[in-house]
Order: structure tokens, then C-alpha cells, then sequence
């Protein structure tokens, strides 16, 4: 836990009382009122109020928490990889007017020697380390720019895709990283990044309490520049524009969310009564708190155990705080809150299934499902952003076989050089081509046919991009022939079935669905997260040589995802589907 010994008046702190002492350690009757204030970074702000809490509450030191994930570690290195790729590129173009603060040494050397650049009035300062800000802020920044008329505004690296195809991203190249210089683009659009912009925010707001902030008339004074993935350009973002719900402006709402979380860490440090409780939320999923809160919310039969978010806060205002008070309510009757993205009665019906142990139940007797006389079941895995490299198709027919028909079973059509790269193209072009095959063959032999996804966003987001990407290569269809594809009927979503006609009060990812089937896993560790380090070992990504035992493996996990969907699909349409709770009837 981070804390500063900083004279901060109490009234500031959104009324939490803190402790008020002097040097010696007892009341201080005269100066100003000193409290040990926590320092939070950027990442507060996006955080779980609880998280922020455990965090800086010394009483939850011996609390039980997950083992560091090695995917989240992963990715940290990764992050720091780019980085430090960006900040050469830099250093290249911009010659002697890069400076960069060397690596090692705390926080407060590293601070004072950016400080000396910044006097120095150096034009773009590498992994640059702020001042601790007496409101409770640190952090530091991939690059100050020092803008025109002098002050400096923050950028920041990151390791995700800041971009859209379209226009009206303001934008500058990568090698000339200066707000003034920012044009409108005419092939890029935003893609909208909340913890990036309150990221800038929380920067522009420690570089003003230090000193070294523009003044707010100089041109790009209220600007924030990000370097994504791809890593060609800065976008430029106003921090003063209205993007966030009503009108207000991203300084805005970072200001509001940053007093809150300050006053949630304080009142944990300081042992007050604390000002968030744990509730399931997105979140949950990642962090390392959650085993210690989900014991307490199972104990106490927490209602955010079946609704999450907002609606469980809501229930809780009205009385409804456990699983069991949401079980007791009529489900025929008026909602006593709004209940978003569901009815009423499946809120019920949630919470009755939760104490029964259920994992799903039926909204229906019998579970339409679009099926065909010929069948793909399709699964694609992609590394993060930067691709996808492998397509894997399960074909069966339903239907019957008939002589000269391709076997039933698998096929993955992969690429082992490390993605990005264009041999992605190629198994792209091989895996549609062959699909286009089957379909075509389907259709001149007079049969249906039909292929299926879990959760259609990621394969349409790829089907799509590699269209666009690899447009002209060998097999790459043209873009209106993928939009057509993932437009028709026949191209079904799974993930929208379960959605649609099952209550599922455990989860509705894949994992948790299909084993209701009787499907499961032959690889005990199979994930996305882990797939993600056993594709690092696979290609080779960190210097050793590409071990084929993990592409095994990766193939092995591919298979074992598209026949989870068949089997899912043919459980639906079974007499089995039946031993499954109607919703109605709990």
C-alpha cells in the first residue's frame, strides 16, 4: 500500500473522517490537518470500489487471493516490449531532441530526473516518471511531448487496437509525436478506450499540479496522445470533449470517479467504516480479490450472485439483498426495480435455479434450433490483437453421408509464423476456400446446409479483418461475400440459442454450458488464457525454438472447442433436453 504524509483538508475527502495526528504521533492542535492520504495510480479509476478497498485496507493482508495469472503476466511483458519497441522508433526519429529516463532506481530519482529534462525543455521525454501529486496521485508516462509556448501533455503506449476503419480520428505519425500537428484522418475513426482517456486525464492532471502543464491557451493544451498496436500513429484525444453520458467531458468524469476511489482508499487505510461492500461484477472474472469475496458473497447468499451490476445494487436499496429474497418475489408481479437485459420473472427464476444447484434451465418445451442435412461447427483462435491463426471446421452430416462426400471430423487450417504476418493470409484463404467447397457441394447435391459459432462476435470481427487485410491473396473472398456469409441464416450463432432459450445461472460461456451436455475437455487446462502462453511456445515468440508439442496441443484444444458446439447443438435437439428444468416450473 502506497501513502503519502500530506497535509490535506479532511472536508476534501468526500466526507471520510480520517485520523488527524501530529509528528509525535498525538493530536496536532494547531497547522493544517495531516492525513495519511493513499496514492492511487490511473488504474483506481476503472477499478471495482471494492477492489480499491482490499487494496488499501492493512486488515485484508492475510485475506486469501487468487495465484498471479501467468496470462496477465504475459501480457504485462508484452506491454513492456512494445514499449520499449515504440522508444526506439522515437529515439531514431527524433534524434537529440529524445530524452529518455534510464531504467532503475525508485520512483522519487526517477522523478527528479525527468524533472531536470523537463527544466531542460527537452521536446519528447521517454518513460518519464511524475512528481507525486499532493492529491493523492502517481503515476508515470510512456512519453511527454512538450508542446509550443512550453508545458507538456501526456502519451501513453498500449498494447490494444485504438483505431477503426473510417475517418475523424485526429492523428499525427508516430515519428512526430506533437498535438499542434494533429489533421483530421481520412482512414481512421476511434475506437472507443474509456481507461485510456481517464488514463490521460489522471496524467494531465498530476503534470498541472506540478508545474509542468501547458497553459491552458496554448494550442493541444487539452490534449492526450495514444500509440496502439499498430503502432503508426499518435491519436489525439480532447480531454475537454463531451464523450462520456451526459455531455460531460473526460476531465469531468475522471475527476468525480477519482474522488470517489480516494475516498474509498482512504477510509480502508484508515479503518473507517468502509464505503464499498463486494458485489459480482464483470471484473470478478480477473481479479485477484475474488476468492476472498466470493466467500463472503456465497455465505451471505449475495444477490449479485444471480444479477450483477446496477440491478443488484438496486435490489439490495428496496431490501432484496440475498438470493433468497429474490426466490420469494412473484414473479408475475410489477419489477420493483428495473431489471435490464431480462425480464422479471427470469430474475426469479435465476435465483430459484441458484439454490437448487441448477446450471441452466428452459425457457421452452422444445429448444428451436436451425439445423441441416450438412454441418460446420467453426472455431477460430486468435493471439490478442494481433491475429488469427487458426481456423478450425468440424464437418458432419446429419443428413446422411453420400458417396464422394469428405470425411466427417476436423480440419484446422493454421499458421505457424508468428502473427501478425501475411502467411495469415494463406490459411485464412485455404479454410474459406474449403468451406465454400462444402457449401457449394451441399447445395449442387440438393442438400441444407448450415455452420455454426459460439458467440459470432470474434469469428465475424476476424472473418471480416482478414478480408479487408488480405484482400487479393489466393482463396481471400471478397468482402461483400463475407458480409453475405455471416448475414445468412444458415450462419448460426449458438451462443444467441443458449441466450434466447435457457436461464443459465452459473454462466454462458462455453465451458460452463457444454459440460451440461456431457462434453468435456480432454485438456484439463484448456482456455483461452492459457492458449494464449502455449501459442507463445508454439511459434516461438519469446527466442526458443517453436515447439511443436504445444501446436499439438493447440490443435487438440481447437478440436475439442468446435465438437463442444456439435454436441451442444445435438443435446438441444435431443429427447435429453427434456431431463433439463422448464424455467416456468421453478
Amino acid at each position: 500500500m502506497a501513502c503519502a504524509e500530506l497535509s490535506v483538508p479532511v472536508s476534501t475527502l468526500s466526507g471520510v473522517t480520517a485520523t488527524i495526528s501530529g509528528a509525535d504521533g498525538q493530536a496536532a492542535p494547531d497547522g493544517p490537518e495531516r492525513v495519511r492520504v493513499p496514492l492511487l495510480d490511473a488504474g483506481a479509476t476503472t477499478r471495482c470500489r471494492r477492489r480499491v478497498h482490499l487494496d488499501h485496507d492493512p486488515a485484508a493482508a492475510s485475506e486469501p487471493r487468487a495465484l498471479p495469472d501467468p496470462a496477465i503476466e504475459q501480457r504485462r511483458a508484452d506491454a513492456r516490449e512494445h514499449r520499449r519497441q515504440i522508444g526506439e522508433v522515437l529515439a531514431s526519429a527524433q534524434g537529440q531532441a529524445w530524452r529518455a529516463v534510464p531504467e532503475g532506481g525508485g520512483a522519487s530519482e526517477r522523478a527528479r530526473i525527468t524533472g531536470e529534462l523537463v527544466a531542460a525543455g527537452a521536446a519528447v521525454i521517454g518513460d518519464a516518471v511524475l512528481p507525486v501529486d499532493p492529491a493523492g496521485r502517481r503515476g508515470s508516462a510512456e512519453l511527454l511531448v512538450r508542446v509550443p509556448g512550453g508545458g507538456y501533455v501526456p502519451v501513453i503506449v498500449v498494447r490494444h487496437r485504438i483505431t477503426d476503419p473510417g475517418s475523424g480520428a485526429w492523428t499525427t505519425p508516430l515519428a512526430a509525436p506533437f498535438p499542434n500537428q494533429a489533421r483530421a484522418d481520412e482512414e481512421r475513426k476511434v475506437r472507443s478506450q474509456p481507461r485510456d482517456l481517464l488514463r490521460l486525464a489522471h496524467l494531465a492532471r498530476m503534470l498541472a499540479a506540478a508545474g509542468w502543464g501547458p497553459s491552458p491557451d496554448v494550442v493541444g493544451a487539452e490534449r492526450g496522445g495514444v500509440v496502439g498496436l499498430d503502432a503508426d500513429v499518435v491519436v489525439w484525444h480532447d480531454l475537454r470533449e463531451a464523450h462520456w453520458p451526459g455531455e460531460r467531458s473526460t476531465f469531468a468524469e475522471y475527476d468525480e470517479r477519482f474522488a470517489d476511489r480516494l475516498a474509498v482508499a482512504l477510509a480502508a487505510a484508515t479503518g473507517q467504516e468502509p464505503l464499498a461492500e463486494p458485489s459480482r461484477v464483470l471484473e470478478c472474472r480477473r481479479c485477484s480479490w475474488w476468492p476472498t469475496c466470493e466467500q463472503r458473497l456465497t455465505e451471505e447468499r449475495d444477490v449479485s450472485l444471480v444479477v450483477r451490476g446496477d440491478t443488484a445494487g438496486a435490489l439490495r436499496e428496496i431490501g432484496v439483498h440475498t438470493v433468497d429474497d429474490l426466490a420469494a418475489l412473484d414473479p408475475t408481479s410489477e419489477p420493483p426495480v428495473p431489471i435490464p437485459g431480462m425480464p422479471f420473472a427470469d430474475a426469479v427464476a435465476l435465483a430459484r435455479g441458484w439454490r437448487r444447484g441448477l446450471a441452466v434451465a428452459r425457457r421452452v418445451e422444445a429448444v428451436p434450433v436451425y439445423r441441416a442435412d450438412v454441418e460446420v461447427d467453426v472455431d477460430m483462435e486468435s493471439f490478442g490483437e494481433s491475429g488469427a491463426y487458426l481456423w478450425g471446421a468440424e464437418l458432419s452430416y446429419p443428413g446422411g453421408m453420400r458417396p464422394g462426400d469428405e470425411a466427417e471430423g476436423y480440419r484446422g487450417f493454421a499458421t505457424w509464423d508468428p502473427v501478425p504476418t501475411q502467411d495469415e493470409g494463406r490459411s485464412f484463404g485455404e479454410f474459406w476456400q474449403w468451406l465454400s467447397g462444402i457449401r457449394a457441394e451441399a447445395a449442387a447435391s440438393g442438400r441444407t446446409f448450415a455452420a455454426y459459432c459460439y458467440n459470432e462476435q470474434a469469428e465475424n470481427r476476424w472473418l471480416l479483418s482478414s478480408a479487408r487485410r488480405f484482400a487479393g491473396m489466393p482463396g481471400v473472398p471478397p468482402l461483400a461475400d463475407v458480409e453475405e456469409f455471416i448475414a445468412a441464416e444458415w450462419w448460426v450463432d449458438l451462443f444467441a440459442v443458449v441466450n434466447e432459450w435457457f436461464l443459465c445461472a452459473q454462466g454462458k460461456g462455453l465451458k460452463k454450458i457444454a459440460p451440461v451436455a456431457g462434453f468435456s475437455w480432454r485438456d484439463p487446462e484448456a482456455g483461452g488464457e492459457n492458449s494464449m502462453r502455449w501459442y507463445r511456445d508454439a511459434v516461438g515468440m519469446d527466442g526458443e525454438p517453436p515447439d511443436a508439442a504445444q501446436r499439438e496441443r493447440l490443435l487438440g484444444y481447437n478440436t475439442d472447442d468446435v465438437r463442444a458446439t456439435r454436441t451442444l447443438r445435438e443435446w438441444m435437439c435431443s429427447p435429453a433436453i427434456r431431463e433439463v428444468p422448464l424455467a416456468s416450473d421453478l
